[in-house]
């Protein structure tokens, strides 16, 4: 027998949207309408969204360190027969530095289109396109040695940057927006697992004896196009994104088998009720412009959460980290060649206080010691969380715009810190660490003080926290009127 259908109150004091929910119905021996644990075909969606997203992010971040020596003498050897002439070693380190640092600029650029592409293909289908320019930079990287032209090698290195940053875009943006809101936190953790996969396969793959060696390294360039033709095999047979169908596409059907699939067919009605709500709140409003946002009084504190946490989580020392992790296998007598470089995710500003000091022959393996503890703590918070935090904090129309900010601020903040260590090293010496002491409480006093809890919250009720913030004594008359609104629009629903 079906169950029977009955109406509740939704929210707390004023707020009295009908819900129509479903009496709970034991399946198993006492068990809710619905499991908690992910379904089989959300937990696998989540998987191929992560193979071409943060995962290339981190392999072509570690690929390079590998054949450093390598692209060195192939520079040489080029500049030689090319010009008749010894490459001079100033320019030798120029032309290093900008096949290393052109993959920021290209990710940079990357972020600044991935919303648009996400608007505009969809989030499933801004990462198949996405593909494209990964193989494209693959072909490019694999046919410079052989042609002897290393300006493909740099324009392919541009181009995987703007695939990364892309990737680092839309997969959270996708994930954010799928997942449940009782597993967000949880599923959040799917961009910092697959990006420091992404690194420790790059570094296993970069060993000399498999494809770091002289005669293969480009092969090693090129073989980040295996992660595109994973994406391109696996994503066409998971769904688009349930809130991109229904809200910006207006496909209620389409939505609701999405959300069957994703979600299992007894639990996917709240998720269906809660993306009909947050349609009706936007009220037809279009996608956003960046430079929007920031003339909005309305998404003013969630836009400065965003950079702050962006950059907090970029500037922690992270990416500082493993040129300072070299150095201290060296001074411990260790072979850097023989340590992956294993990033499980900032956290623990005791682990970079402990970097400070070496005074002793002990010290450099407490030190190394602390560097994989913080390494880990960086997973398990900001490394996991800031990026689906972005999709937390803002609505719909906003999304898109909101990624494309912090893409930016995240990308410029990758280059700055890449500029900026090493005078840090030269002018603090064993000290250095003490700067991102400083930069990790000013971020966790920030999040303690000032970013609401979003555990269990849907988007909008997010965004009536953050409405207490953004207009003070204004608040409660503003939220009076969003009640009023809603529930003239469920009237007029009703009525139709």
């Amino acid at each position: 027998m079906p169950p029977k259908p009955q109406f509740t109150k939704f929210g707390k004091g004023k707020e009295t949207l009908p819900i129509l929910q479903m009496e709970r119905q034991p399946l198993l021996r006492g068990s809710s309408t619905h499991s908690k644990l992910p379904t089989w075909t959300l937990f696998l969606a989540i998987c191929a969204v992560g193979i071409g997203g943060t995962f290339q992010y981190g392999y072509n971040v570690s690929i390079i360190n590998a054949p450093t020596q390598h692209i060195h003498m192939f520079l040489n050897e080029t500049w030689t027969s090319r010009y008749h002439e010894a490459l001079n070693p100033s320019l030798l380190t120029f032309l290093w530095s900008v096949i290393a640092s052109i993959f920021s600029l290209g990710g940079l650029c990357g972020a600044l289109m991935g919303g648009s592409m996400a608007i505009w293909l969809g989030r499933k289908g801004a990462l198949l396109m996405n593909n494209i320019i990964a193989i494209l930079a693959s072909i490019l990287m694999g046919i410079s040695f052989p042609t002897g032209l290393f300006e493909l090698l740099i324009a392919g290195r541009f181009l995987i940057g703007i695939n990364s940053g892309i990737g680092i875009c839309v997969q959270p943006l996708y994930i954010g927006e799928v997942a449940p809101k009782h597993l967000r936190g949880g599923m959040a953790m799917g961009t910092s697992i697959f990006l420091t996969g992404g690194i420790l396969t790059g570094q296993i793959i970069g060993l000399r004896e498999l494809l770091g060696g002289e005669a293969y390294w480009p092969l090693l360039l090129s073989s980040s196009c295996l992660p595109a033709f994973a994406q391109l095999l696996f994503l066409p047979w998971f769904p688009e994104s349930p809130r991109y169908l229904l809200i910006d596409r207006g496909d209620e059907l389409s939505c609701a088998k999405a959300l069957k699939r994703l979600h299992g067919s007894p639990g996917y009605q709240q998720e269906m009720e809660d993306i009909q709500r947050e349609r009706f709140a936007l009220d037809g409003e279009k996608p956003r412009k960046p430079w929007q946002l920031f003339s909005d009084r309305g998404v003013r504190w969630q836009l400065i959460t965003v950079i702050v946490m962006t950059m907090g989580q970029q500037l922690s020392g992270i990416n500082a980290i493993y040129f300072y992790a070299t150095y201290i296998f060296e001074q411990a007598g260790i072979s850097t060649e023989k340590i992956p470089y294993v990033t499980l995710g900032t956290g623990a500003c005791e682990c970079l206080t402990a970097l400070t000091c070496e005074l002793y022959s002990w010290v450099p393996y407490v030190s190394m010691a602390a560097i994989f503890a913080f390494i880990l703590s960086f997973g398990l918070g900001p490394g996991g969380i800031t990026n689906t935090l972005t999709a937390e904090l803002f609505i719909q129309s906003s999304r898109p715009a909101a990624y494309m900010i912090a893409g930016a601020v995240s990308w410029v903040s990758f280059f700055t810190i890449g500029m900026l260590f090493p005078f840090i090293v030269n002018g603090l010496k064993q000290y250095c660490f003490l700067v991102f002491l400083l930069e990790c409480s000013s971020v966790a006093a920030f999040i303690f003080f000032v970013i609401p809890e979003t555990k269990n919250k849907s988007f909008l009720e997010i965004r009536k926290e953050f409405h207490k913030l953004n207009f003070g004594r204004n608040s409660r008359k503003l939220e009076a009127e969003l009640n009023e609104r809603r529930q003239l629009q469920d009237e007029l629903k009703n009525s139709q």
